[in-house]
């Protein structure tokens, strides 16, 4: 067994690269997160070392029914550019979310995630979130 780098050479991005440009479900163009306000780059935090990132999002409105979504958004989005063994914690800001508890353990819970997923009009939804400019 060999104890050297997996990738001697990665691709390194910076954190709003690895996340902006997504789309917003309700506008017609896409957005950059930092815009709306939903992230900050000191919301997004990223530790090589432990192997672990912590994302906390402010939806725009208490009552935003898009929650989930853009969590499992960010969720796919960080999949590609983070080895497997990274893991991911998705959390709403504290007190910006009427659901905000529900919300977190839907985001969190790798089974629901994954249920989630497998619906094909939600994988749908949140791949035209993320990749309709890319098309």
């Amino acid at each position: 067994m060999t104890l050297g780098l997996i990738n001697a050479n990665p691709v390194v991005h910076a954190k709003k690269e690895r996340i902006a440009r997504t789309e917003d479900p309700h506008a017609d163009d896409a957005v950059d997160p930092l815009e709306l306000s939903v992230l900050s780059e000191e919301s997004i935090t990223v530790d090589d070392k432990l192997g672990r990132i912590l994302i906390t999002f402010t939806p725009t409105i208490q009552h935003c029914s898009m929650a989930t979504v853009i969590g499992l958004c960010l969720r796919v989005k960080l999949k590609h550019y983070f080895p497997p063994h990274y893991k991911v914690d998705i959390k709403v800001s504290p007190g910006s979310h009427a659901n905000e508890e529900s919300v977190n353990k839907q985001l969190n819970d790798k089974e629901r995630v994954a249920a989630a997923l497998e619906n094909p009009n939600l994988r749908q939804l949140v791949d035209e979130c993320l990749y309709s400019n890319e098309l």
